[in-house]
């Protein structure tokens, strides 16, 4: 009997500290108001500006339930500050408002450097050969739970909203793309029929892109999206955000597809691509 017991406090115990407390710790968290110098950053940011309110709201909780469950890194001598953690959680947190989402939920690190870097880590691609990255970058994704940033360049992506570049948009699209085990340009959807759509039009412009390369053709899409369909979906989702109203109106089929699943019109919160730069 007396084994019985100590077998269910020891189980008991484990709970309380393994699900019990963190859970408690993230509620405390999400209810204590938006800290106002959290806020002065968040303020810096054009997009956050021309949110409406709803969602700036809602992009609120979100930064705090990323700032409590990931863990940032300064490598390379850089000291992580507050304005750091702030800005990439409100550029990354973009992409999960107004639907249902894992918040990110295998990410647990985000390393931060100065400025480009180089990647020790080996990758794997859709054709299962592992190599390491050539030359410097400004961002990487692994689905090992962690994403390595540039801070210069994610600088460079706030500053700059307008430009269909965001390195932060790019490397968290790759978060969600990873999110079902794999990288292969479709994260989770929300039903059957949209993997199925989602494959014949993403399927369809990634060809169409390469095509359009090799005739050597000027194209919206960066260049880039044409590596893989991984590049492809984490490229067009800066389109997205970023250059919305000539995204539509040069691929409005991918467009649409891209807003079924975001769930949010970048075009209706930002009165012009041109007038959110600073």
């Amino acid at each position: 009997m007396l084994w019985i017991i100590l077998v269910a406090l020891g189980s008991a115990l484990a709970y309380a500290f393994l699900v019990w407390l963190p859970r408690r710790r993230l509620d405390k968290a999400l209810q204590a108001p938006f800290p106002s110098d959290w806020m002065l950053y968040l303020q810096r940011s054009p997009v956050y500006k021309v949110l409406p309110s709803s969602l700036q709201l809602e992009l609120q909780q979100k930064i705090k339930h990323f700032l409590h469950t990931k863990r940032f890194v300064g490598c390379d001598g850089l000291q992580v500050s507050d304005e750091m953690r702030v800005t990439i959680a409100a550029e990354a947190c973009l992409l999960i408002l107004n639907r249902p989402s894992t918040q990110f939920r295998k990410l647990r690190w985000i390393y931060i450097f100065p400025s480009q870097f180089r990647s020790k880590q080996a990758q794997r691609n859709e054709y299962g050969v592992v190599s390491k990255p050539a030359g410097s970058l400004l961002g990487v994704s692994w689905s090992n739970g962690r994403i390595v940033l540039a801070w210069d360049s994610v600088q460079r992506g706030v500053s700059s909203a307008d430009d269909g570049s965001n390195v932060v948009l790019h490397e968290f699209a790759h978060q969600l793309d990873q999110e079902d085990g794999s990288a292969d340009g479709a994260p989770l959807l929300y039903d059957r029929a949209s993997y199925k759509q989602w494959s014949e039009v993403l399927g369809r412009e990634f060809n169409a892109l390469r095509e359009a390369l090799e005739r050597g053709e000027q194209t919206l899409i960066n260049p880039y999206g044409a590596t893989n369909p991984a590049e492809f979906f984490a490229v067009i989702t800066e389109l997205f955000f970023e250059r919305p109203a000539q995204f539509h109106d040069t691929h409005p089929e991918l467009f649409n597809t891209l807003l079924a699943y975001y769930r949010i019109d970048p075009q209706n919160w930002q009165p012009s691509e041109s007038s959110i730069s600073t």
